[in-house]
């Protein structure tokens, strides 16, 4: 029996919409993990460990799975990718867990597909629609009052400052996420996640003397396990989905699915690190929810509204008819 297009096109994006929905599971849990990680050694430490274990990992296969760098313009776009992930981004997200809780930080993500719409309109000249420019104001307005409505906590030192660095960590996943892209016409997502993991475990690289001076704490073990799980299914595993997803999904596609990674972030901040939100914050989670679901429904609405008082409402040549 002949298959249809329909049914082959929807079975080849199967695939990468399974590896985006796997990467968005093992990011959600990343945060209480990290939040764990934090807790028992500097940031430095940790992200050391995180990429150089999925280095380590990702080394007897490298040959096989990436592909050779191109010279030119290609180098200089990949190390600005990994300067923004994971250099900058694991930077501004560790120390911003050492302020704020997981849930927190969690929720604060939902800002990041609205950022690479808006990043996608202004380098790559994709329209941007009011509805979109307006649920990102409202999403930033939610991220502003969950930042302010934060009182200091045991889980959450310093949230205003925590969810502001959270917020940069997301400006730079955008930014990495709008590379990737770009990159991802000419090269393979193994190949990304190497030269990701190679750069980071370099950037780091004071981390290991800080892990030799300071040792892995009073939870060696623990600690050990979530590093582990942080470095080969999180920064390598995640990433490298994520990777083949966006290869094969438009950049909106790919990205709308990182609205799943702050209710995730919230149930195993519950689960793990018994983390609950106020009132206050769950209103501040609502407005940010609203916003995304603004930018991302809106011109369809808009669009439905349209056509409905089109057949509502007859044209004027037709009524005179």
């Amino acid at each position: 029996m002949q298959r249809t297009k329909t049914e082959n096109r929807s079975d080849a994006n199967i695939i990468p919409v399974a590896a985006v929905l796997g990467a968005v599971l093992l990011w959600g849990s990343a945060f209480a993990a990290m939040k764990h990680l934090v807790g028992n050694l500097n940031p430095w430490a940790v992200m050391w460990m995180r990429t150089g274990i999925a280095t380590l990992v990702l080394t007897p296969f490298a040959a096989r799975l990436a592909g050779p760098v191109r010279k030119g313009k290609d180098r200089v776009a990949l190390a600005l990718m990994a300067l923004f992930m994971p250099c900058l981004y694991f930077l501004f997200e560790s120390y911003a867990l050492t302020f704020t809780s997981a849930t927190q930080a969690g929720l604060v993500s939902a800002s990041l597909p609205l950022m690479v719409a808006v990043g996608a309109g202004i380098f790559f000249k994709e329209k941007t629609s009011v509805w979109g420019w307006s649920g990102l104001a409202i999403s930033m307005l939610g991220v502003a009052a969950l930042t302010m409505s934060g009182a200091p906590s045991a889980d959450a030192a310093n949230p205003a400052l925590g969810n502001t660095l959270e917020l940069c960590a997301m400006a730079c996943a955008a930014g990495y996420m709008l590379l990737v892209k770009r990159l991802s016409a000419s090269y393979g997502p193994w190949t990304i996640t190497a030269v990701q993991n190679a750069a980071g475990c370099l950037f780091f690289l004071p981390g290991l003397y800080l892990l030799l001076r300071d040792g892995l704490g009073p939870e060696p073990g623990s600690v050990l396990a979530v590093a582990a799980y942080l470095g080969a299914f999180v920064t390598l595993g995640a990433f490298g989905l994520y990777n083949v997803g966006m290869s094969r999904l438009p950049a909106g596609k790919a990205s709308a699915f990182i609205n799943l990674v702050p209710a995730i972030a919230a149930f195993f901040g519950w689960i793990i690190l018994d983390e609950t939100l106020t009132f206050l914050q769950i209103m501040a989670s609502g407005i940010i929810f609203a916003g995304v679901a603004m930018a991302q429904r809106g011109e369809r609405i808009r669009q439905d509204l349209k056509r409905i008082c089109g057949l509502a409402v007859p044209r004027a040549d037709t009524a005179s008819r």
